[in-house]
């Protein structure tokens, strides 16, 4: 799917990534856009060249389904969870796994790293949030709160803040300044089923998406929501601000990906590619293709 012009996304020369022996549930492109991640039911971690689609590698390792995967910011390492319990820390150069961070005691939906690539945020079906150091492998705070399974994470581009979403139908904003303990910041509400998906634009809005179908794009340090996007008639699964801000796309449990305004709060593009069911949607870092994971049947 290429960018042709701003504000106007078309299906054009599509790639595939065949090699997969289950669904993809996640995917990822390294920060310097040359590999991407991909997370498979299969159990395993796929790294494959974005430009000529070759398979670089797939990791196993894990002893359940992939659910999440993310690089660092810096591209020196990826992370991946499972249903396995886990979390696995990757040398991104090697593609060697260095540390298996265990604590959680259900399935570990989401994963995010700070932006300074320091820390870890991960959370899951057990109701925790866990903050990790990276170079240690050693957990610094549990933050509990949440009254539900944690479905989705992203750090502030800050990193004073980390958002989390919930099937209790809330966000949480911790606060993670130095010198104060990681607190409960405030709690946005608004949606009516599981919020199952967030994202951080570079310029500090918050976009969530949900099962009750619709986005929510949020100011969050003033708890303002800025607009609501409807239009999916499924589950929203996956959201992706471009590199802009500008545009966000959308992947509801369905075969159409969504991409709209930021500034309209109008939907752009409706495309419908060749997935029976899309499961994440992510730009490429330099905005100019958009990446769709799914299924086929």
């Amino acid at each position: 799917m290429n960018s042709t012009a701003p504000g106007k996304l078309v299906i054009g020369r599509v790639k595939f990534f065949r090699r997969h022996r289950g669904e993809v549930n996640f995917s990822a492109f390294s920060p310097d856009g040359q590999t991407l991640l991909t997370a498979s039911e299969d159990g395993c971690v796929y790294g494959w060249k974005t430009q000529s689609g070759n398979l670089l590698w797939r990791l196993g390792g894990h002893t359940g389904p992939v659910k999440f995967c993310r690089f660092s910011p810096d591209g020196r390492l990826f992370a991946s969870t499972s249903y396995d319990c886990t979390i696995r820390l990757w040398d991104a150069a090697e593609a060697k796994c260095l540390q298996v961070l265990k604590g959680h005691q259900r399935s570990v939906e989401t994963v995010s790293f700070s932006p300074d690539s320091k820390q870890l945020a991960s959370g899951g079906w057990d109701k925790r949030v866990m903050l990790w150091e990276v170079q240690s492998g050693q957990v610094l705070r549990h933050l509990a709160g949440h009254r539900d399974s944690i479905q989705s994470s992203d750090f502030a581009p800050s990193s004073d803040y980390l958002a989390t979403g919930s099937w209790d139908s809330t966000i949480r904003i911790w606060d993670l300044r130095a010198g104060t303990p990681a607190i409960f910041h405030q709690e946005l509400e608004g949606h009516s089923g599981n919020v199952s998906c967030l994202s951080y634009s570079t310029s500090g809005l918050l976009a969530s998406g949900s099962w009750d179908k619709t986005i929510h794009i949020w100011k969050p340090l003033t708890r303002s929501l800025l607009v609501q996007l409807k239009g999916h008639a499924t589950w929203v699964k996956s959201i992706a601000f471009s590199p802009d801000g500008m545009q966000l796309a959308s992947a509801g449990y369905s075969p159409m990906i969504k991409v709209w305004d930021c500034n309209t709060g109008k939907c752009i593009e409706t495309l419908k590619g060749a997935l029976d069911v899309a499961h994440a949607c992510t730009f490429t870092p330099d905005g100019k293709l958009l990446l769709v994971s799914g299924a086929v049947d």
